[in-house]
């Protein structure tokens, strides 16, 4: 999905294309939608790569991450994060992670206290059914 304000959404980059097929040339196209030069030829060459398909947004998660912490440490983290209700301080003692990747895996592993959970009500001083 496109940003409300991105210059180019996938309609956009149609447009630039059908432009360029027309026999426009891409710094004229460049300069009728204020592009730069390196963006009409950018996806004009995604186009030529793969077509329409090749116009939509990407996503912008990383194809791998090198330094995740390997998911049997995540376990352990959390197990003992839910046995022994300590924090990341303690934790990382006890397993090695420091702390600031601890509180990466404390986010992943969910809340331990009632006082992390925020509260959602249906009307002023009634419970939702699921948290009752």
């Amino acid at each position: 999905m496109s940003r409300a304000n991105a210059r180019l959404t996938p309609a956009g980059r149609l447009l630039l294309v059908e432009r360029i097929e027309a026999g426009t040339t891409q710094a004229e196209v460049a300069r009728q939608m204020g592009l730069s030069r390196g963006t009409v030829a950018r996806w004009w060459h995604r186009y030529l790569a793969g077509g329409e398909a090749e116009l939509v947004d990407r996503s912008s998660r990383p194809h791998r991450s090198p330094r995740r912490t390997p998911a049997a440490l995540e376990k352990r983290v959390c197990g003992l994060r839910q046995s022994t209700k300590r924090g990341p301080a303690y934790l990382s003692a006890r397993t090695g992670v420091g702390r600031a990747r601890k509180s990466v895996l404390q986010r992943l592993c969910g809340p331990q206290r009632s006082s992390e959970v925020s509260a959602e009500r249906e009307t002023p001083g009634s419970w939702t059914a699921s948290q009752q």
